[in-house]
């Protein structure tokens, strides 16, 4: 059955006497409510769909001339007109009575008020259109039922993740503190020895780490430990000549391999992690 006439400039229902009526269905349509101007969220439901009493109202069109519109739309294309149009009853809360209305896709909805025309009509065209896409980024929105056991033991789980990402976080920076009180410390190149003192561990770990890593080498047969050369052209090694005296009290000019403070920087922030690899830094 049609909807009661309506009145084209207001869209207001106005039952008359003579129509039928059909009794209530139970489980009637989730977009049966009331009809406010200002209610912009009262345009599409969840289901993304509005209706032709929604439809009516805005757009200022009688009720029955709208319907007219869906059915001439159904009967041109009767395959999409099903997938976009369904039938369903509504009570008319002026007198209680069951009338009929249409639910609507987006896409029902986009070919019925594509013939509407005016400035008003363009308004409602716009914002129907921002209600179907705020609808969907809502629905979009994950949802969280805490009667779901499954899902509040995920949430549980994605936080202890979170926590403990935060907490390597945290220690990395505290390493970067603590290194960098101990360079504030240092003044210019250091000896090895000193450098190992610099960053809190045993001069032989420090020799093993170097050695190991590929920052410090030995030629065969001599004594004295080199700096590789791209650590040198990066400005972490260098080399200095030193005089030693020998027991007998003469004297020895040795090159010895110092650490230069970026050095030292970069070694606060690698030594531990790697030293543990090859037994070091205890």
């Amino acid at each position: 059955m049609q909807s009661p006439e309506t009145s084209e400039a207001a869209g207001a229902v106005t039952p008359t006497a003579s129509m039928k009526i059909r009794p209530t269905t139970k489980g009637s349509s989730a977009m049966n409510m009331p009809l406010k101007h200002d209610d912009f969220n009262g345009l599409v439901s969840e289901s993304l769909k509005t209706t032709s009493r929604i439809i009516a109202d805005r757009f200022g069109k009688r009720h029955d001339n709208v319907q007219r519109d869906i059915r001439n739309l159904i009967e041109e294309s009767p395959d999409w007109g099903v997938l976009n149009f369904e039938e369903t009853p509504y009570v008319e809360s002026a007198n209680g009575q069951t009338y009929q209305m249409y639910e609507m896709t987006r896409d029902g909805y986009s070919m019925l008020v594509m013939g509407f025309t005016g400035k008003k009509a363009m308004e409602w065209k716009i914002k129907f259109l921002e209600a179907f896409n705020a609808m969907e980024a809502k629905l979009r929105q994950p949802v969280i039922d805490v009667r779901n056991q499954g899902q509040l033991t995920q949430i549980a789980v994605q936080l202890i993740e979170v926590n403990q990402e935060q907490a390597k976080q945290i220690e990395s920076m505290q390493e970067d503190v603590a290194a960098h009180e101990r360079l504030t410390k240092a003044d210019g190149s250091l000896n090895v020895t000193e450098s190992a003192k610099n960053l809190g561990m045993r001069p032989k770990d420090l020799f093993d780490w170097l050695s190991h890593n590929g920052w410090i080498y030995k030629r065969a047969g001599a004594g004295s430990w080199l700096g590789y050369q791209d650590k040198c052209n990066r400005g972490l090694l260098e080399h200095k000549t030193t005089t030693v005296l020998r027991a007998d009290g003469s004297e020895k000019v040795t090159e010895q391999v110092r650490v230069t403070t970026k050095g030292l920087s970069v070694l606060a922030r690698l030594i531990f992690p790697t030293a543990k690899l090859i037994g070091g830094a205890k």
